[in-house]
């Protein structure tokens, strides 16, 4: 923010005059934290490491947390603990990120894409899974989309009635709750992440939440090679002995990035108020307007992460087109997600989801991060609101010359 929180000139995008998609700000004592991990010499994981699972047991309410080098690490550990495999399926919501149905396919488990709730709900829905549900289905992996709880609930009951694995994917959702429980623990396991753009963003690193000590157990072995104790653990009980359980991974996070999580942690709350502030601006100054339809709200009384906020356009809005007149005032937006179950990645014909389609095709990210100033919320509204008119004015010849490129998520 190059204006130091005035007010800039009217006019197009100047270097001062931007929005970003989201700001990781990592404090300068949060730094120091790191340097000062790095100073003790102790650079793999160790005591920070456990400092930071601890911390997040106390945050979250979970029995086990187990730190990890992604979320993507997470969700494939919590993927193999299910016991996931060969000539079994797994039941997932096709809008998510690709480490969401990467972690069924890599263990040799076959993904089947169910249909989210409705076009402002794009979560999965838990009739669309439970129709979904046969004799191979031995799990259920949901999407926390953009830090929303969705029907996790119901989800947790479907699977606990049918006999079958719930894994959270909760890259978005750190710090949302449901009914006095966090997301991430409803199910079998949860996977938090760390990653840039995320609430606690610090780079890189994720963590898996779990109540079943025997998961815990084979998750902190897979998470190293299948190694039964970690160079910490070996350390503090003076034993250098070890054994290799298992075929495992090398998904350690370290101790100097553990140290940035853990003094994130302590400001989380504090962020995702800020970021539903902005959830609520954008929400008032969309309401009842045409063109445009901000993604349905937490359930009242509950709270969530608000780690991305999503608008559905109106079907005769050009999407890219909308996109490109936002660029031009200094305005970045995104795409989350486009769908998976038509990537060659997962091979065999697509599913028919008309409202997964319907959402990927109309769907806008636009910028929500804790430091938000005001100037940049309302020039974020005013570009979004000025773009729904534009656009539906312009000559569907100007639309028709539109480059493909502009819709690149």
């Amino acid at each position: 923010m190059g204006n130091n929180g005035s007010e800039p000139s009217p006019g197009q995008a100047t270097a001062d005059r931007r929005v970003p998609l989201a700001a990781p700000l990592l404090l300068e004592s949060e730094l120091q934290e790191a340097i000062d991990a790095y100073r003790s010499g102790w650079l793999c994981m160790g005591p920070r490491t456990a400092e930071l699972e601890a911390s997040m047991c106390a945050y979250t309410g979970a029995e086990h947390a187990i730190a990890v080098s992604s979320c993507s690490a997470a969700l494939h550990i919590a993927c193999v603990a299910a016991g996931l495999g060969p000539g079994d399926t797994a039941i997932v919501p096709s809008l998510a990120f690709a480490a969401t149905v990467n972690a069924i396919a890599v263990t040799g488990a076959t993904p089947r894409f169910a249909e989210v709730a409705a076009i402002e709900r794009p979560w999965l829905s838990a009739a669309a899974a439970e129709a979904l549900i046969e004799p191979s289905t031995k799990a259920i992996v949901a999407m926390s989309y953009g830090g929303h709880p969705g029907e996790i609930a119901e989800l947790a009951e479907l699977a606990e009635r049918r006999g079958l694995a719930l894994i959270e994917d909760a890259a978005h959702a750190s710090g949302s709750w449901q009914d006095g429980r966090h997301v991430g623990t409803f199910g079998v396991a949860g996977a938090l992440s760390f990653s840039a753009s995320k609430n606690l963003g610090i780079g890189e690193g994720g963590m898996l939440l779990c109540d079943d000590a025997e998961v815990a157990r084979r998750a902190r072995a897979l998470r190293w090679h299948g190694i039964s104790a970690s160079t910490w653990e070996r350390r503090r009980a003076a034993a250098p002995e070890y054994t290799v359980e298992e075929v495992g991974f090398n998904y350690r996070i370290d101790d100097p990035r553990a140290a940035l999580a853990n003094a994130r942690l302590r400001r989380l709350d504090e962020d995702n108020r800020r970021r539903a502030e902005v959830d609520a601006a954008y929400r008032a100054a969309f309401a009842g307007g045409e063109g445009l339809t901000p993604l349905a709200p937490p359930p009242a009384g509950e709270r969530a992460s608000h780690c991305v906020f999503a608008v559905v356009l109106d079907e005769e809005i050009d999407r890219a087109a909308f996109r490109e007149h936002l660029s031009a005032r200094g305005v970045e937006t995104s795409i989350h997600f486009p769908p998976l179950h038509s990537s060659p990645a997962y091979g065999g014909p697509a599913a028919a989801l008309p409202l997964t389609e319907a959402f990927a095709a109309r769907a806008v990210s636009l910028p929500i991060f804790p430091q938000m100033e005001e100037w940049q919320q309302g020039l974020v509204i005013e570009a979004a609101l000025e773009a729904v008119t534009a656009v539906d004015e312009e000559p569907p010849a100007s639309r028709a010359a539109r480059s493909p490129s502009a819709v690149a998520g």
